[in-house]
């Protein structure tokens, strides 16, 4: 079968390799028919991914059928369309116990740490694979990052009477944005791409969208009658960005992070503290993430018209894969013809 393989920053090459055989007990042989592209496999082919090695097979955004189960596996059947949750860990840590299956020490992320799904066929744990019938290939493809903008949402809380700025309008970033309005009506969009914010006016006609630049907090004030925003969520992974999010946000208000680059966040701890400010992280999804999207885009009621931008074909992705440098690319799938 065909695989792509980042052997390098930069460098892209189609390898045969075997088929994956017969799935062990627990698992299950699954055909890749739709893979959505992450920030981390542009970072990676850009080597400004943190915990990356090369050689690598990208890919965790996934749409798949089921071809064969292993013993035991009796909540899929062959033909399904699925998801999967990318993330397993190696190791069943104090973090795994409690839940926090998201972050535990031995977390290994498809794609990421192993070889991923920009591949013919792969064989995965059953028990995170996530049934989703009846959605279109390209809604399936796009769960994972969906699931991570819900985290995100609850992780930071947000209640009706919160005002909610979202900084970066990117894929992730506006998962936020569209996890956020079922939960406050009351969102800004921060960014420096005036395209990204032209695609958020577009599509969210009720969300004010700002050009970042030395202005914003008297833009924030002027927006929101005097007020600033009472949750901050940068989606950027930019120090300046997440540095300036203590500007920002109300006193007694809550930041959260959901990009992360290599190196220190810095802040004036007096300030911190006379705003009372709640700082927190978000790190990948959990299961209920997934089963609660898959839920939401069955019903209707998540609509994600208009997320994916650009389409790449399998078949020639080494020769086109820079193109989704292009400011004006949200999301882009990469279509399997087989």
């Amino acid at each position: 079968m065909e695989s792509i393989v980042l052997k390098n920053p930069g460098e892209l090459i189609r390898i045969r390799k075997d088929h994956p055989g017969k799935p062990d007990s627990g698992e299950v042989l699954l055909k890749v028919k739709r893979l959505g592209v992450c920030g981390t496999d542009l970072h990676a082919y850009n080597a400004k991914q943190p915990f990356f090695t090369y050689p690598r097979i990208l890919g965790h955004e996934i749409a798949a059928e089921v071809i064969e189960l292993g013993e035991g596996v009796s909540h899929l059947k062959i033909g399904d369309y699925c998801t999967i949750m990318p993330y397993r860990n190696t190791i069943i840590d104090q973090a795994v116990k409690r839940g926090k299956t998201n972050c535990g020490s031995g977390l290994s992320v498809f794609g990421v740490h192993e070889d991923g799904a920009m591949q013919e066929f792969f064989i995965y744990n059953a028990d995170l694979v996530f049934q989703a019938n009846g959605l279109s290939l390209d809604l399936i493809s796009i769960i994972e990052p969906i699931a991570i903008g819900s985290h995100a949402i609850e992780r930071a809380e947000v209640t009706p009477n919160d005002i909610v700025l979202i900084i970066g309008a990117g894929p992730i970033g506006i998962a936020v944005l569209a996890m956020g309005l079922l939960k406050s009506s009351r969102m800004v969009v921060l960014d420096t791409n005036q395209l990204r914010l032209d695609f958020v006016s577009h599509k969210y006609p009720g969300v004010i969208t700002l050009l970042a630049d030395e202005n914003v907090v008297d833009d924030l004030k002027t927006n929101l009658n005097g007020d600033l925003p009472t949750i901050v969520i940068d989606a950027t992974g930019n120090k300046e960005s997440m540095e300036n999010c203590f500007e920002y946000v109300s006193p007694g208000g809550t930041i959260v992070y959901v990009g992360l680059f290599i190196g220190d966040i810095v802040f004036h701890d007096p300030y911190f503290h006379r705003k009372e400010i709640t700082l927190k992280s978000t790190r990948n999804a959990v299961a209920e993430d997934f089963q609660k999207i898959i839920g939401l885009l069955t019903s209707g009621v998540l609509n994600m018209e208009g997320y994916i931008t650009h389409r790449l074909a399998f078949e020639n992705l080494e020769e086109t894969f820079t193109s989704l440098y292009s400011p004006g690319v949200i999301k882009a799938v990469i279509e399997y013809n087989h």
